[in-house]
């Protein structure tokens, strides 16, 4: 009886964690529906994007703060469907937008004291984005041309124009980060929801608790191997983005790490719903659909095809409560924007406490047997 206390105080719970990780992590390489998840669906849309060469059909134009709102000029450019005019920022975040490329010009409309013309609008470009540069300076010319043609007196407008140089921003500046986050989604929830039901269906957690290993040595083998395998899955993607499609990496080697600790803590995070799919979840043919109901609200409403921006304004809140969210927003500004951990603490505050609600619930619903 002493000698079999004895071998149980010197069991090494570490290497029994480390085992573990490495049976999962062989496991999870020899996973077809993992790979998928993890590699081959975010690199398709990555590919799709990445070969794309426009960057959507609208067009965004700041009216600068302090600018005459009630004239000819503004509504004719509200009347115009691929114009988006933004009006809720001040003169800095205008100014910063358009470097970046976020908005493709700013507009500055004011009353003439000499009448004639009744009008002058002073509009800045952005170099970061030429292409829709053109597209405005065309919109602008024809809708200042019809109304100075309709025989008004004096004549409504003249248009003064210059330019603001900043990095250009890609199609791919924006798509990369959300297909980074739909992978450590799918691999959290999905694959954490599989094996813990697996493992429990086949009995294989009853043999482990035959032996020494802690239930906590289970959960962090499992949680080291797949945080190991999303990271390959991440760094490959950010990589391929980077080299074949010119993904922005502001700051080089410290932008990957950043965004590579990021999504530890994002992993973490969705790690938490696949738990609680997994403890509710009657069978296995249960678990697709309920993953799907955690899992798809977040592709399709957290920025990861498209700009939150470009939804109903209604649904907007409901898109700036989920977590995906918020992972994808503070990718962008970390890869593009040169930001560090620390600019997004907001972000990652919004991701703890979501992952402190959801480890709540999990704690409630997991299930070892």
């Amino acid at each position: 009886m002493a000698r079999r206390i004895k071998m149980q105080q010197s069991y090494n719970h570490t290497k029994a964690t480390l085992a573990l990780a490495k049976a999962s992590f062989r496991s999870i390489m020899r996973s077809p529906s993992a790979v998928v998840f993890t590699l081959a669906f975010p690199l398709i849309f990555i590919l799709i994007f990445g070969f794309l060469s426009g960057s959507g059909p609208k067009v965004s134009l700041g009216v600068a703060p302090g600018s005459d709102l009630h004239n000819p000029v503004i509504t004719a450019l509200e009347q115009i469907q691929v114009v988006k005019l933004v009006r809720d920022k001040n003169t800095e975040e205008l100014n910063n937008s358009l470097e970046k490329g976020n908005i493709d010009g700013v507009i500055n409309i004011q009353k003439n004291p000499a009448d004639t013309p009744a009008y002058t609008a002073n509009i800045q470009y952005t170099s970061a984005s030429r292409d829709k540069g053109s597209i405005l300076k065309s919109l602008l010319t024809n809708a200042l041309y019809e109304l100075n043609t309709k025989n008004l007196k004096p004549s409504v407008a003249v248009l003064k124009e210059s330019t603001i140089h900043g990095r250009t921003y890609r199609v791919i500046d924006f798509i990369l980060p959300g297909q980074l986050g739909f992978s450590l989604l799918s691999t959290g929830v999905f694959g954490t929801a599989f094996v813990f039901f697996s493992l429990r269906q086949t009995l294989v957690i009853k043999r482990f608790f035959a032996t020494p290993v802690r239930r906590s040595s289970i959960v962090f083998g499992e949680g080291i191997a797949r945080i190991g395998f999303a990271l390959l899955g991440a760094v490959f993607i950010i990589l391929v983005g980077h080299f074949f499609f010119h993904f922005t990496l502001i700051n080089g080697v410290v932008t990957v790490l950043n965004m590579l600790l990021l999504a530890v803590l994002g992993l973490i995070v969705f790690m938490g719903f696949g738990f609680v799919v997994s403890g509710i979840a009657k069978s296995e043919s249960t678990i697709p659909p309920i993953s799907n109901i955690v899992t798809l609200p977040q592709f399709l409403l957290s920025g990861t095809f498209f700009p939150i921006d470009n939804f109903p304004e209604w649904l907007q809140p409901i898109s700036r409560a989920l977590p995906l969210t918020y992972l994808n927003d503070a990718m962008r500004k970390i890869a593009f924007e040169g930001y560090n951990l620390w600019d997004v603490k907001f972000e990652m505050m919004i991701l703890v406490i979501w992952g402190i609600l959801i480890y709540s619930v999990a704690v409630k619903v997991f299930r070892w047997e």
